[in-house]
């Protein structure tokens, strides 16, 4: 079997997120969470390279010297009527092998992956520094597509995206959309960025904050009027902001505590957790800068910005550990998955229980009121499932 009739074969039938083609191992695809073969044959060395020679041939006849001479390489490509994958060849134990993302030529819609729709309004904002953030295969690439199509379906811009390959595909509907993939169209992200801003964007997507020079870059671009949106592979707004500041010497944190206090508009971390039907849910932290956080930020107390965001849910923010409580009282997640996908688990504790007696409280009122006014037994129950379900 092709290589071709592999890859279509998984992803429509299969409905693969990613594919593996290591050697001594059958060829295995994720799906939901869970790792898939696709027979009990084990790949020898010799298949894999044929294989991901194949794969090269696929992506337009793409050279494999950067492969071979460094052990590592990054690319895209698509199948027509199939779907688009992004590449990530490597070597190991002397063999070739490659990792395979699998991406929809379709954008999905934000309301069919369960991202929150004050998300996709941080996209509204006409400038400053948005970061999604969480763990390799959280979804940030699709939350920011997500986020750059909804900016291409309602106002006029420019729209600069930089990445490192390319995944979705975005055609030019109100905006103008100019897509860039670094070593095929630009030599780094640094100096794509430092190009875009001379092309009168006025949105910029970087695919990935990955050094000081980039971030420094992006802050500035950020100062100067555009928004920019990009990615960091951290869990919760407080790490996130940890993490930008470790990036700089320490004789220049200071100044990037300040910097970062008044262009940062928004921080949003997400995990994909596995559910008890098989699934997967999103879990979102949301934490939008208001002028307690970005005082905390200025005066180098992020540690108290979880707190912030725990009690501003009436400015549309929400914890992490909020979300995982709502996934576990909507049925989706038990408590033990949730724990081990919480970074605060005695916050998580002590939510579940006020929730727990929280619930069992209302279900008392309900049981001594029965014999009262039916309209006045309704109304208290909806007074309780909203203070509960509402973003606490």
């Amino acid at each position: 079997m092709s290589i071709t009739d592999i890859l279509s074969n998984v992803t429509l039938e299969g409905k693969a997120s990613d594919i593996f083609i290591v050697a001594g191992r059958p060829l295995t695809y994720r799906a939901n969470g869970r790792m898939e073969q696709t027979n009990d044959t084990k790949l020898m060395p010799a298949q894999c390279a044929e294989f991901i020679t194949a794969i090269y041939e696929l992506a337009g006849s793409r050279d494999m010297h950067k492969l071979t001479e460094t052990g590592d390489d990054d690319f895209s490509f698509a199948l027509k009527g199939v779907a688009r994958y992004r590449v990530s060849a490597y070597k190991q134990r002397g063999s070739l092998s490659a990792v395979i993302r699998v991406i929809n030529f379709n954008i999905p819609k934000p309301e069919d992956l369960d991202i929150p729709e004050g998300v996709i309004e941080l996209s509204n904002k006409k400038k400053g520094l948005v970061l999604i953030t969480g763990p390799a295969g959280s979804g940030k690439s699709t939350t920011l597509a997500c986020m750059i199509d909804h900016i291409n379906s309602t106002r006029q811009a420019h729209i600069i995206t930089l990445e490192d390959p390319l995944e979705y595909l975005h055609m030019h509907k109100m905006s103008i959309v100019s897509q860039r993939e670094v070593s095929s169209d630009t030599d780094s992200y640094l100096t794509a960025l430092r190009a875009s801003l001379r092309q009168s964007p006025d949105v910029i997507l970087l695919g990935e904050m990955r050094d000081s020079e980039t971030i420094s870059v992006a802050m500035t671009a950020a100062e100067t009027g555009h928004l920019v949106l990009s990615t960091l592979h951290t869990i919760g707004a407080a790490n996130t902001i940890e993490r930008i500041i470790d990036a700089f010497p320490p004789n220049q944190q200071h100044q990037i505590y300040i910097q970062l206090s008044m262009v940062l508009q928004a921080v949003v971390s997400q995990q994909l957790i596995p559910t008890v039907n098989g699934g997967i849910a999103p879990a979102f932290e949301i934490m939008t800068l208001n002028p307690a956080i970005r005082t905390n930020i200025r005066d180098q107390k992020v540690q108290s910005i979880d707190s912030i965001i725990d009690t501003s849910s009436s400015e549309g923010m929400i914890s992490m550990n909020t979300s995982l409580l709502n996934l576990i009282k909507s049925g989706k997640i038990t408590e033990k998955t949730a724990y081990s996908f919480t970074t605060n688990p005695e916050n998580l504790s002590n939510k579940l229980y006020y929730a727990n007696k929280m619930e069992g409280n209302n279900q008392g009122y309900q049981s001594s009121s029965q014999t009262g006014s039916g309209a006045a037994s309704s109304s208290s129950d909806n007074s309780e499932k909203k203070g509960f379900f509402g973003w606490r």
